[in-house]
């Protein structure tokens, strides 16, 4: 054999061992892929989904991850865990057809993933350890020279020595307080018990928030794996979020999650539970804090849980109305795959958790391999859906016609 290929040989065999030990930052290199129309618009016509809905390629963006859509309803900001962050629009005059620009390209970016709007329309780019404000970027995010104000430093939002590719994903919304919400995922699969005192003065392992100028900040909640989704619901102004599980513990065990803060201070128990009531090998013979929270809704174990809207439309039937669509990336390490689609979750009057279902999937074929991964789900002015796919480098568009069954 030729070094050449003995050197491929080795590559090819090395890459589950490292996906196992390396999963995010080897799936967040997958990422950079883009399918090509015809392949995605194939794969849309498995996507299941509820009688009266429609599922259709969007717009093409390298790696889109997580995504949000200006108030003016002009624009669709997409980040991603690579360098840059794209606006997608529609072309004026075509109804249908979507530009997708590089916005900002002058500022370098480290893994801007996190995009979020506040009401008076300022853009919020959360990076692995910055946080950026554009104040009219609705407006001019064309101009490639677009001014930032810098809301948090870098080497400020996170301690440079921890930082890593596991778990650097930021996500952020704006809170019904005024106040700028971001998660920020530990770094490791369970943390060493040295590493607590540090994370719990940063927020790490938490969510954090602040005035949208930076200042005043102070950690909202602790007790958290790795975030990749949150939303407040608009009836009642609780912050909801998804959480990424305790991985290498089984297959079926631990649950993912979807947690509700209803005031500040409570701790949702990691590294103490791995997900759920399950006890980490780690920390099992510690006595966990008092008052620990757990999740309002329980989802499959390794289905990966990130982005979450509530979805405040007209547009889809009543039963969704008021309720959470949350994505599901899909398990790297179960032996049989699973997630890759995206669920429903339905509230109480009283605005706890109720039950979740699958909406859309289709994603992770018949083979267990993936032809889509998606991400982040945002709602569109008109009560329609927007799923970004970081694998098929895509935005889907989902639209209910009406059930029309006999």
């Amino acid at each position: 054999m030729n070094k050449r290929l003995a050197g491929i040989t080795f590559l090819v065999l090395a890459l589950p061992a490292c996906a196992a030990a390396f999963g995010w930052a080897w799936r967040a290199h997958r990422s950079a892929l883009v399918h090509q129309p015809k392949t995605i618009e194939k794969t849309l016509e498995r996507i299941k989904l509820p009688p009266g809905f429609k599922i259709s390629l969007y717009a093409l963006v390298p790696g889109a991850r997580h995504m949000a859509a200006g108030p003016q309803g002009k624009v669709i900001f997409v980040g991603t865990v690579g360098t840059k962050v794209y606006a997608v629009t529609t072309l004026a005059g075509s109804g249908s057809t979507h530009k997708v620009t590089q916005f900002a390209p002058s500022i370098g970016m480290e893994l801007p993933n996190g995009v979020c709007f506040s009401k008076e329309g300022i853009l919020f780019v959360v990076e692995q350890d910055r946080v950026l404000s554009f104040p009219m970027a609705e407006t001019t995010y064309e101009n490639p020279s677009i001014a930032a104000t810098t809301v948090v430093a870098q080497g400020k939002l996170f301690p440079p020595e921890d930082e890593s590719d596991n778990h650097s994903a930021r996500v952020c919304r704006v809170g019904p307080d005024g106040k700028l919400y971001i998660a920020l995922g530990q770094p490791y699969n369970v943390p060493p018990h040295e590493k607590m005192a540090e994370f719990n003065k940063w927020g790490i392992g938490g969510i954090i928030r602040m005035n949208l100028d930076g200042t005043g900040a102070d950690v909202f909640v602790r007790g958290i794996r790795n975030s990749v989704g949150m939303d407040f619901n608009p009836k009642d102004g609780i912050l909801w979020f998804t959480d990424n599980q305790v991985d290498l513990m089984g297959d079926d065990i631990p649950p993912e999650e979807l947690n509700r803060a209803p005031n500040a201070g409570i701790n949702f128990g990691f590294p103490w539970y791995g997900g759920g009531h399950t006890r980490t090998e780690e920390y099992k013979n510690e006595t966990p804090p008092e008052g620990l929270v757990f999740p309002e809704i329980e989802t499959p174990a390794h289905a990966a849980n990130l982005g979450m809207t509530f979805y405040t439309g007209t547009k889809f039937p009543a039963k969704y109305r008021g309720g959470i669509f949350f994505v599901q990336h899909g398990s790297w390490n179960r032996t049989v795959p699973i997630g890759a689609r995206v669920s429903f979750a339905s509230l109480k009057p009283d605005g706890t958790g109720g039950k979740s279902e699958i909406f859309a999937e289709g994603w992770l074929n018949e083979k267990g391999a993936y032809d889509g991964r998606p991400v982040d789900v945002a709602q569109l002015a008109d009560g329609s859906l927007i799923v970004s796919d970081d694998y098929a480098g895509a935005l889907y568009h989902i639209t209910y016609e009406g059930d029309r069954r006999p």
